[in-house]
This record gives structure tokens, C-alpha cells and sequence, in this order.
């Protein structure tokens, strides 16, 4: 190694195994770890030397400049590759060439910079010109480099020099570049310096190492760009990470007929298929493959065929060179045990390695890829459950917009719920329920959604809000029903009254078409054909290995049967959060609800409240009925009355009527029980303190819909609900190799009880929500308590029930201890939890997290993944209480963070019992909690599954 992290390879350089450091991405970065990997294994590459990462966050702490050490190792450093090229840095008659490239611990592909053919200046070309015997190539690639290292280094509009190039074609009747001269590309590099001249006032750097430190900061800045920046922040990638650099010594592709350069996959990186893929141009660098600058051609004879293309392939015009190529794909992928994604050059005729690395797929071809791999030894099944990106399912679960159909993008938003749909713009629920009861697919636009939209969401095919972040409402609601959401599209100015929608000039009224992205974003006008999920039996194998390894149960966040259906096929062992709220919307009971709460005394409420027992009674029953056998976590009311009653005059006018009291009545009510800050505000167990009728009609609802499902009284048509068939459905899809999860075996083996249809009874978890203190869970739970005695005596029958609590205050963790005395069972509800700690509102967060994120504040959006420093400290301290005071304490999770890959491994590290997501998250999660495992067990010292 050469001081100040500045590492050899190619030539017989091993500076990074020397150093302890060979394949330490973090240092080296991706691309500089691999050129030191293949160059040891004695692959073609070009030498070079590679910066290390820390190398960046010292040159923009150093007000972006490098100190005199640093540019003597530097110079060191240019010796290796000289000596290893015969060739001289800025020597005229036998000039070195470099390219400078960045190289990001993890691939950020087209995020950052890149220089190529770095060296040349007005005597150079003529040496390069004369030690190669074609002045053409020389010129073609001093032209390539003024106009790179203008856009590149000194901010100048690429599209200047484009211009300046399609003039002199047009000029000279040319079509092509490959047409152009020597001396026409003589002329070309002179109108480009004038440009350069023109723009800056000052000439060219022809100071070739100049040349070079500037490159190399370019490369460092571009990790601060905002493209890389943004791309950071989608892909979860810390900014702080910085990137390294790679200076190389240039080999061409474009120096004749015999010359090429290309990119190839060893694997179809869009199915998986074992093929090779790729794309080659002859005569070529390799910016002009990636930059579509020309149209390349096939790699392989079978593609040729396949898209009867007419050029020839790779494997036609250059078979020798093509056949070394197939050997160095098979060695690479034996090797780093991955599909690679390859850059090559061939310089008159010889192969060079450029680049290597994993190769970027598709979900589906990352399933068929791991599965494949182990099936062929090449890794181990808990390696390939590990390989596959746990978030990238969403790919398969939710249909996807057609890539090859037009776009015509008015407006982007947040990609809050995955998934595509078209439907006609309408902008209230009733109308969204009532155009979808008539047959049409809509899409349902409002400033932002509340409880009361319910029925709208569930009707509408989309859903689009102009408000809201990842984990607002909207959002939350939609990737529970599997509806794709775009939240927070700001450039939206909907006018519901009016039926209309206004974006970037243009205007859109109920009844138009729009498409929406769920997974980039976007919104646009008119239909775009989707495709719908196939899941392949790769699907199956996969969950059936990370099954096995999971420690963690996962369950499902869900309120209506359809959705526990979904749920139970993607695998969940129950429902880890009922939300009963949900119900109290419905068209049917809106009205036993309204009358409840405008009710003067006990008396009434109680009046109402029995109106509405039998129909939380079906609810309940319809939910055991799909999940009999596994628990049901059930969360008692919790948002503040004021939300059941009407906002608009209209609406005051309409419930009035309906209710048979007077609009001033109506009025008043909705005065008093108006709040400023609703969310700390009278909700949660203060309702329950305050109306514990209000929890008793819901216990009694539940003990009495359990013994009716137990006792065969709602017998299910499904045999997904019977014990015979309680592994995962082998029809679904989703499940085409049924494994029955640890847990819910573990389940079904402890739960015997069935009732006399054979349906396995269900098991009612209770969950008393917003407990702050211990005497506030201590009094609910005595509701609940002489509600289930009360029932089993009327019954005669018990059932065996939990009750427990959703902690999501601060103090609640605080005091878990105490808290504990009364709960069986702690689960953290980390939407409220996040919200109450960073006393920060989810639905206002998203007009300035993006922000802060950005600026280092949080590493990710604190309600997308838990803030473990702050949130999840809480969380720990509130196990290690709970469970002290309590043995046996369940604890699990059910805010959205349950579906996230991070926030998942941080469960598995505090010792969590399950986590709960949206139904379509489930397998996400599944998949999530089996890495988690295993990256706990490595993280203890334990390298099973390692090959």
C-alpha cells in the first residue's frame, strides 16, 4: 500500500492483501475491491491504483482541496501503472492514459462521475497518434476527453460539444461518427477548446496532472450531487459512506475493427435465465454502450436470433475473443458465487477486465437466481435466502405498469403503497363507492384521506393524495389493502367541491383517466397497460428455506376478512393489529355510532352501543373464521369521537336528519368534543376510562363471535380454515411449495381446542390501546375480565384469551414494569411511539424529512425505519422491563415499521416475538426476519450457512 490509503493493483501489485484489506468493499469500494479480486486471480486487468473512501470525506472537509502528501503518494502511485504499462504520464511520444472512475462501497450505476482517455493535451494526441499508427482513434479519443472532462470537471452543458458534433456531421453529410476523420476530429477538438475558451475565459488545462487531481476531486464531489443524493435517500444508502476512486490505465475499444467494448451479464439479470446477456460495439469506448450514443449489438448468436437484429453478434465476428470472454464469465461467477455484472474492453484483439460486480436484477430474477445457485451447490440455501432483497417482493405481490408502454408523467409524489392502477379521477368516497358499484375503476384523489374515506379506498382501484408522507394515513390504509398510493404529490391542487384537479398547466375533472405508480411515484394522464404478478415456484422454495431459519412470527395487520384471507395465503401466523375503527366507518353502523356518541347519559349510549353489538359481532366472527387456530390481536377503540361525527354544513344538515336531532344539538356536540391536538387528545383507553361501556360492548362482541366460530356456528367453505389444510394454501401461487411455519406449528401443537365442525378455536388477543400508566391498563382490564366471565357463564363455555396493551407513549415504556403487572402481552405501536418521542406529526413530517435526511439528521425517515437510537431505546428498555416484572411476556410490533427489512433486524437484535405488517407485506417480512437471523447468528460468532 502507498500511504494515504492509496492501494496497487494489476502488475503484480497485492497492496489490499497485504494490507489486510483484499475485498473490503467499505475502503475500497465495490469497484476498486473487485479490480483487485480479478487482477489476483489473475484475470486481464488493466493496473491501476485505488482511493479509498476516507479519502473523500477528507477532501471535502479540506475545503475540497489535497495536501502536498497526499499528491506526492499520488505521484507514487501513476509510477505503478507506468511501470507496469511501459508507458509515461504526459510524455508526448509515449503518453499514459487513465481513466478516473468512482467506485461506491455499494453500485449507485450512472450516480456518479467518470473521465476517460485523462492525459491527452496537444502533444500527447500526436504521440498516441504516432505509438499507435492511427491518427484517427488518437483525435477521436482527445475529443471524447475534452468534451468528458468539460461536463465532468469544469460544469460545462454536455449539450454544447453534442451540438458542435451533429453541426460538423451535418456539415460534412455524414450520418454516423464512425464516418468522421482524423483530421475531421482534428477540427472538432479545436471548436471544443474554443468552447471551453468561450464559456470559462480561459483555455484547456493541458497540464496533465492538473488534469488529474481535479478529476479525482470531480469524482469525490459527485457523491455529493443530487442525483446521487436523492438515490441515497430511495435505496437507504447513508450518506457518510462517501465513495472511492479508481484511476486505471486506459485500454481502447475504439481503435479499429478488432477492437470492441461491452457489458454483459452471466445471467439474464430480467428472468434469471442461466444465459449470457449482453451488448457489444465494435470500434467503441464504453460510454458509448451505457450513454445509448450508438445502438450495440447482441452478444450472443441465440439473442441475435431471438431479436432478429442484423448486425452480427460477439460470438459471430469475434468467436476467439468471445470464447475467452465465456471462461472469464464462469470464473468470475464460480468465484464471487453471484451473477456479475461485466464491462470489457477488447483492444486489437486482446480481452481486458474493466469491472466486475453483482449485477442489479429484478425481483423475480433475484428468486430464480438464489434458488438456482443452491440448487446447483454453488451456495447454500440460507445464502440464498440472504441473497435475495428482502423489499424488492414488492415487485411480485402488486401488478406492475407495462415497462414497454408510454408515459405521459404530469406529477410525482411519494410511492407510498407498491403497485399500478388506472381508473377515472373522482374525488370523494361516496362517489368513489358508488362509480365502482357501477363497474368502473377509479382512482381516488383527496388532499389527504381520513377514517370516513374507508369505504372509498376499499372501492377505488388507487389512491392519490396531495398531502401525507410514507406512513400517513392514506398510506398505511392502502398497503393494508394492497391498493397502490401516491401520497404527497405537493404540485397537486385538487378542488373536491368542484370535481377537478389541476398539475404542471394542466386540468383534469372527475371522470378522466389517470394511472398511478405506487412504486416510483408518479401520476399520470390517461391508461398505461400493467402487468399482473406471476409468482413463479421459486417463490414458495425461497420462503419455505427462510421459514426454517426465521426465529421471529409474523403477522399481518388486518381488519376484514378478505384481507386476513390475503393475509393467511402470504403466510402470516396471525394478526398482530385489528383496527376496530375501521368498522365503526361502515355505511350500515355510522349511525348506531353517531347516536352513541351524541347519546346524554350512559343510558343512551348503551342503547346505541347495543344496536352495535351484533354487527362488531360478525366482524369478529368473520376474522376468527379465516384465522381459527391463530391469534388475533384485536385493538379496542382508539381515535377521539369527534372523527365519527360530520365537518362540512352540508353533512351537519344530512346527520341531523338521519339522527332525529337538531343541527344546533349536532353542532354543539361536535364543539365539545372538537380538540386541538386530537392525536394527545381524548382517545385511546381515556375512552375507555371515561365510556367503559364502550370496551365492554367490544369484549363482549369478541368473547361471544370466539365461542360461535369454536362451536362451528360460522363453519368456513375454505379448508385453509379447517386443521387438515392449516399449512399454507399449495394452490396460491404465493405458496407453490408449502412450508409450515416454526410458529404456527408451535401454535397449532400448544392450541388443541376445537369446536364440533373441527375448526381450531381462536385466540383473542386484547389490546387496551394508549396506556400511559398502570392503573389505566389495570381498569380496562377489568372491563375486559367481567365481560369474558359475564359471556362464558351465558355461554357455558370459556375460551382462553390475552389481554395486553399497544405501547406507544414514551412513559408506557418507561414503566413497562409496572404495566406489565397487567398485561400479558406488550405490543409497540411505533407509528404513535415515533410520533410522541420525536414529538414530530407523521402527516405533516413529509414537507421537511426529506430534508433532514439529506442533511444527516436522521439516516432514514424515522417513520419508514425506527430511529434505534431513539425509538428503539425505548423499545429495548421496555422489554428488559417488561419482561423483568413478567415471565413470559409476548412482545411484538405493529406500526408499518413491521414490514421494514431494518426495522425488522432491530426486532430480531431486542429479542421480539413476532411483528405484524400489512397483509402484502407479509412475505417481505417473512423473508426480512429470516435475514435478521442470520445475520444475528453471524454477528455472534456462529457462520452456519456460510459455504
Amino acid at each position: 500500500m502507498i500511504k494515504h490509503s492509496i492501494y496497487r493493483f494489476g502488475g503484480g501489485a497485492t497492496d489490499a492483501a497485504d494490507a489486510g484489506v483484499a475485498g473490503d468493499k467499505t475502503l475500497l469500494g465495490g469497484k476498486g475491491a473487485n479490480l483487485a479480486g480479478m487482477a489476483a486471480i489473475d484475470l486481464p486487468v488493466p493496473p491501476g491504483i485505488t482511493i479509498g473512501t476516507d479519502m473523500c470525506a477528507i477532501y471535502i472537509a479540506a475545503d475540497r482541496s489535497f495536501t502536498d502528501d497526499f499528491l506526492a503518494a499520488l505521484t507514487d502511485g501513476i509510477g505503478h501503472i507506468e511501470t507496469a504499462t511501459g508507458k509515461s504520464f504526459g510524455d508526448p511520444s509515449n503518453p499514459l492514459l487513465v481513466s478516473v472512475r468512482s467506485g461506491a462501497r455499494v453500485s449507485m450505476p450512472g450516480m456518479m462521475d467518470t473521465v476517460l482517455n485523462l492525459g491527452l493535451n496537444d502533444a500527447t494526441v500526436e504521440g498516441l497518434a504516432a505509438a499507435s499508427g492511427d491518427a484517427r482513434f488518437a483525435w477521436d479519443s482527445y475529443r471524447r476527453f475534452v468534451q468528458m472532462y468539460a461536463d465532468v470537471v469544469l460544469g460545462l452543458d454536455h449539450g454544447l460539444f453534442e451540438e458542435a458534433l451533429e453541426i460538423a456531421k451535418e456539415d460534412r453529410g455524414f450520418a454516423d461518427d464512425t464516418q468522421m476523420g482524423a483530421d475531421h476530429w482534428r477540427a472538432l477538438v479545436g471548436e471544443y477548446k474554443a468552447i471551453v475558451a468561450a464559456e470559462l475565459g480561459r483555455d484547456f488545462p493541458q497540464d496533465v496532472n492538473e488534469q488529474l487531481t481535479r478529476a479525482i476531486g470531480a469524482v469525490f464531489d459527485s457523491w455529493q450531487s443530487e442525483r446521487a443524493r436523492v438515490y441515497r435517500r430511495i435505496n437507504a444508502i447513508p450518506h457518510d459512506w462517501g465513495t472511492a476512486v479508481n484511476v486505471q490505465a486506459m485500454v481502447f475499444g475504439n481503435m479499429g475493427d478488432t477492437s470492441a467494448t461491452g457489458v454483459a451479464f452471466t445471467r439474464n439479470p430480467s428472468t434469471g435465465e442461466k444465459a449470457w446477456y449482453g451488448e457489444w460495439l465494435v470500434n467503441a469506448q464504453g460510454e458509448d454502450v451505457v450513454a445509448g450514443i450508438r445502438t450495440p449489438q447482441y452478444l450472443t448468436l441465440a439473442a441475435r436470433d431471438e431479436a432478429g437484429a442484423r448486425l452480427p453478434s460477439m460470438e459471430e465476428a469475434m468467436p476467439e475473443v468471445f470464447g475467452e470472454l465465456g471462461r472469464v464469465f464462469d470464473t468470475l461467477e464460480t468465484h464471487y458465487r453471484d451473477m456479475q455484472d461485466i464491462e470489457f474492453t477488447v483492444e486489437r484483439g486482446q480481452l481486458w477486465m474493466l469491472q466486475t460486480r453483482a449485477g442489479k436484477r429484478t425481483a423475480p430474477a433475484a428468486l430464480k437466481i438464489a434458488v438456482d445457485m443452491a440448487h446447483e451447490g454453488l451456495i447454500s440455501e440460507e445464502e440464498a435466502v440472504a441473497r435475495v432483497e428482502a423489499q424488492a417482493l414488492d415487485q411480485l405481490l402488486h401488478p406492475s405498469l407495462d415497462p414497454a408502454a408510454v408515459r405521459d408523467v404530469v406529477a410525482r409524489g411519494l410511492p407510498a403503497s407498491p403497485g399500478a392502477a388506472s381508473g377515472i379521477a373522482v374525488f370523494d368516497a361516496d362517489t368513489a363507492e358508488r362509480r365502482a358499484g357501477a363497474g368502473d375503476r377509479v382512482i381516488l384523489i383527496r388532499t389527504e384521506t381520513s377514517p370516513e374515506d374507508i369505504h372509498g379506498m376499499h372501492a377505488a382501484a388507487g389512491i392519490l393524495t396531495a398531502r401525507g408522507g410514507m406512513t400517513s394515513h392514506a398510506a398505511v390504509v392502502a398497503r393494508g389493502m394492497g391498493r397502490p398510493c401516491v401520497s404527497g404529490a405537493g404540485t397537486l391542487s385538487i378542488d373536491a367541491k368542484a370535481g377537478s384537479l389541476k398539475v404542471a398547466g394542466r386540468a383534469f375533472a372527475e371522470g378522466d383517466m389517470l394511472t398511478i405508480d405506487g412504486s416510483t411515484g408518479e401520476v399520470m394522464a390517461g391508461e398505461v397497460a400493467t402487468v399482473q404478478p406471476e409468482l413463479s415456484g421459486d417463490f414458495g422454495v425461497l420462503m419455505g428455506w427462510a421459514d426454517k431459519v426465521r426465529r421471529l412470527g409474523v403477522r399481518a395487520n388486518a381488519e376484514t376478512p378478505a384481507d386476513c384471507r390475503v393475509a393467511r395465503e402470504f403466510g402470516a401466523e396471525g394478526i398482530g393489529l385489528c383496527r376496530t375503527e375501521h368498522m365503526f366507518f361502515d355505511a350500515a353502523r355510522i349511525a348506531a355510532v353517531r347516536e352513541m356518541i351524541l347519546a346524554d347519559d350512559e343510558a343512551g349510549r348503551r342503547v346505541a352501543l347495543a344496536k352495535l353489538l351484533p354487527e362488531q359481532r360478525a366482524d369478529f366472527a368473520g376474522i376468527f373464521t379465516e384465522m381459527a387456530g391463530l391469534p388475533v390481536t384485536i385493538r379496542l377503540l382508539d381515535p377521539p369521537l369527534h372523527e365519527f361525527l360530520p365537518h362540512a354544513d352540508k353533512d351537519f344538515d344530512e346527520v341531523a336528519a338521519a339522527s332525529g336531532v337538531s343541527v344546533e344539538k349536532l353542532r354543539a356536540r361536535a364543539a365539545e368534543l372538537h380538540e386541538f391536538n386530537p392525536m394527545l387528545g381524548h382517545r385511546g383507553c381515556r375512552l375507555g376510562v371515561t365510556y367503559p361501556e364502550i370496551y365492554e360492548m367490544q369484549a363482549r362482541a369478541i368473547f361471544e363471535a370466539a365461542i360461535d366460530v369454536a362451536e362451528g356456528k360460522f363453519a368456513a367453505d375454505s379448508s385453509a380454515r379447517h386443521v387438515a389444510s392449516e399449512s399454507p394454501n399449495p394452490s396460491h401461487p404465493a405458496q407453490a411449495e408449502p412450508v409450515e411455519a416454526p410458529a404456527r406449528a408451535a401454535l397449532r401443537q400448544a392450541q388443541g381446542e376445537r369446536g364440533g365442525e373441527g375448526i381450531v378455536a381462536p385466540i383473542p388477543e386484547i389490546m387496551i390501546p394508549l396506556v400511559g400508566t398502570a392503573r389505566e391498563l389495570e381498569l380496562m382490564k377489568t372491563v375486559v375480565d367481567d365481560t369474558a366471565r359475564a359471556v362464558f357463564a351465558e355461554r357455558g363455555r370459556e375460551i382462553a384469551y390475552l389481554v395486553g396493551t399497544m405501547i406507544e407513549l414514551p412513559r408506557a415504556c418507561l414503566m413497562a414494569d409496572e404495566i406489565a403487572a397487567s398485561a400479558q402481552f406488550f405490543s409497540f405501536g411505533t407509528n404513535d411511539l415515533t410520533q410522541t418521542t420525536l414529538g414530530v406529526s407523521r402527516d405533516d413530517a413529509g414537507r421537511f424529512l426529506g430534508q433532514y435526511v439529506d442533511k444527516g439528521i436522521y439516516a432514514t425517515d424515522p417513520f419508514v425505519s425506527i430511529d434505534v437510537a431513539g425509538v428503539g431505546q425505548l423499545i429495548e428498555l421496555a422489554a428488559q422491563r417488561g419482561r423483568g416484572a413478567r415471565d413470559g411476556l409476548k412482545l411484538g410490533i405493529c406500526g408499518e415499521h413491521g414490514g421494514d427489512p431494518a426495522s425488522i433486524d432491530f426486532c430480531e437484535s431486542v429479542g421480539l416475538d413476532y411483528v405484524s405488517a400489512s397483509p402484502y407485506r407479509v412475505p417481505i417480512a417473512r423473508l426480512a426476519a429470516a435475514q435478521a437471523a442470520l445475520a444475528a447468528r453471524n454477528r455472534s460468532g456462529d457462520g452456519k450457512g456460510d459455504k
